[in-house]
């Protein structure tokens, strides 16, 4: 997961702006922002693989559906496309479920 949020929202820097294929792609009109958004599913199918929130997986839905929406708009979302970083938003919620259902896991084992 840490390779596609990379590759999708910061592999590239120039002068200090970090984007990723995210923005490059949602260049192309229209097709750009269905593609990243069908990328970043694989965010939403990892949680929801591993067990995580309805509530967790809304806020990662709300993440991308922002990104497609705002992206799909000409000229302003192709730039907001590069600032809006919802992969990174994304991981950043998984790692925090992933930690919260271990800890849960910790504290269920039989002693």
């Amino acid at each position: 997961m840490d390779r596609y949020e990379e590759w999708l929202d910061s592999k590239f820097s120039v002068g200090g702006l970090q984007f990723g294929l995210d923005g490059l792609i949602g260049l192309i009109p229209v097709v750009g922002d269905v593609a990243t958004t069908g990328i970043s599913m694989v965010f939403l199918a990892d949680a929801w693989k591993a067990g995580a929130r309805k509530r967790v997986m809304a806020r990662m839905v709300g993440n991308i559906g922002i990104d497609f929406v705002a992206g799909s708009i000409p000229v302003v979302g192709d730039l907001f496309d590069f600032a809006f970083k919802s992969n990174t938003k994304n991981l950043r919620l998984l790692r925090q479920e992933r930690q919260r259902l271990a800890a849960l896991k910790t504290l269920a084992k039989p002693v």
